[in-house]
């Protein structure tokens, strides 16, 4: 007789001979991943069918866990914004500045507007460059090879510029409590006009290419078609949320770095298939494009950060070179972290995969108590157990290509 702890020959053969008349109903279970470029990453799925048709789907996630909140809880707070980077590493830049504004928030520390305008640029500027990779991805997922290579190289464009801004290309930690490491290069702004100029273009001939192509249309017209109920009660933001005609978007309703005063549209879906989350990301591009043109019109001068947050920034190497108090500011800052104050505070940006989100616990110090991160993306997956049921299997493809995900900062 087995034990709790055991399990005889007997059972087992009980087992087999159960699963086996589940599945005598033309069921079959798969697993589509962990490692496969479907799962744009290391997700994986189990599935269930029933000849060709999904009956069932579960994700299952943390292959990729990393321990991101709890890293925090160990370091200073700029030394945690490379970290940022490696969440939704297809707009680190984007990242960077939500992390720093929840910590300027917790610090009641208002940056300067000309910073406030160069993050402004970073985030739009990060938002077109995940538009476009995810664009051409998915115009990949349904079989369209053409539009990815029009996508990334435009993304290589802006990969340039994000050198010449923060000397990396692809993981940059730029932003600091307080301001960003350095003041935009000479030269630099007029590059960016000379960039969005070309990419308009580009995006007129991924639409002659896709829109109405009768192959894309009918793999994604009716396809993975999320209820705006759903959508709301998944917890779905960004182009997945809008585009289910959810009119929501933090830089127009909870404007932040001065969004207020720039005037562009928001793009809202009507009926929330694969289809109309394409459509909305391309116009994304274009609204992106519409708010660094005045930001490049009405940048201000003065400082890239606060000058007057001498426990928070560090000087530059000029005073610190030159001035004793400068180079004891920097030694404190760099070996004890920004000193900021007990107390929690909570600050939520719109990314390009949807609202990222930083939940600060401080005890006072340059470390944070505790650290936890929203990530757009973990929701967006949450909905496919929901959403997938009832498709073809050559339909997964399309439905996770539409959703744009991200598994660095699903797992985290």
């Amino acid at each position: 007789m087995a034990t709790t702890n055991e399990i005889s020959i007997g059972d087992l053969g009980a087992r087999a001979g159960e699963a086996e008349e589940e599945l005598k109903g033309e069921s079959m279970a798969l697993n589509i991943g962990p490692s496969h470029p479907t799962t744009h990453g290391v997700l994986r799925l189990l599935a269930e069918l029933d000849g060709d048709i999904i009956t069932k789907c579960e994700p299952v996630i943390g292959y990729l866990h990393r321990g991101d909140e709890k890293i925090a809880e160990n370091m200073t707070y700029n030394q945690f914004v490379p970290y940022t980077d490696r969440l939704d590493y297809l707009a680190p830049l984007a990242n960077n500045v939500a992390f720093a504004m929840a910590v300027e928030k917790l610090a009641a520390l208002e940056v300067p507007e000309r910073c406030q305008a160069i993050r402004v640029l970073c985030c739009e500027l990060a938002r077109i460059s995940s538009h476009l990779l995810g664009i051409g991805v998915f115009g990949m997922d349904a079989g369209a090879w053409t539009v990815f290579m029009y996508t990334f190289t435009e993304r290589e464009k802006l990969y340039t510029l994000f050198e010449e801004l923060t000397g990396a290309r692809f993981t940059t930690s730029y932003t600091r409590i307080g301001g960003v490491a350095r003041d935009i290069p000479e030269g630099w702004l007029g590059r960016v006009t000379d960039f969005i100029n070309g990419v308009l273009p580009v995006l007129d001939e991924i639409d002659k290419l896709l829109t109405r192509n009768r192959i894309f249309v009918d793999r994604t017209q009716g396809i993975g078609t999320i209820s705006r109920e759903d959508a709301i009660a998944y917890g779905l933001t960004g182009p997945n949320l809008r585009a289910s005609g959810v009119d929501l978007d933090l830089r127009k309703d909870k404007p932040y770095l001065g969004y207020e005063n720039y005037d562009f549209d928001v793009p809202v879906g009507t009926t929330g298939d694969c289809y109309d989350r394409y459509l909305l990301r391309a116009e994304e591009v274009r609204q992106s494009v519409c708010i660094i043109r005045q930001v490049i019109d009405t940048i201000p001068d003065g400082s890239f950060y606060a000058e007057d947050a001498k426990r928070i920034f560090s000087p530059p190497k000029e005073k610190v070179l030159t001035s004793m108090e400068a180079l004891i500011q920097n030694f404190m800052i760099t070996t004890e972290g920004p000193q900021i104050p007990a107390g929690e505070a909570y600050f939520e940006a719109e990314n390009p995969k949807g609202a990222l989100g930083f939940y600060v616990v401080s005890k006072g110090g340059g470390v944070p108590y505790r650290l936890k991160i929203r990530g757009p993306s973990f929701c967006s997956l949450s909905i496919l157990d929901k959403l997938v049921p009832g498709h073809y299997m050559t339909d997964i493809t399309v439905i996770l290509g539409s959703l744009d995900f991200v598994m660095g900062e699903c797992d985290r």
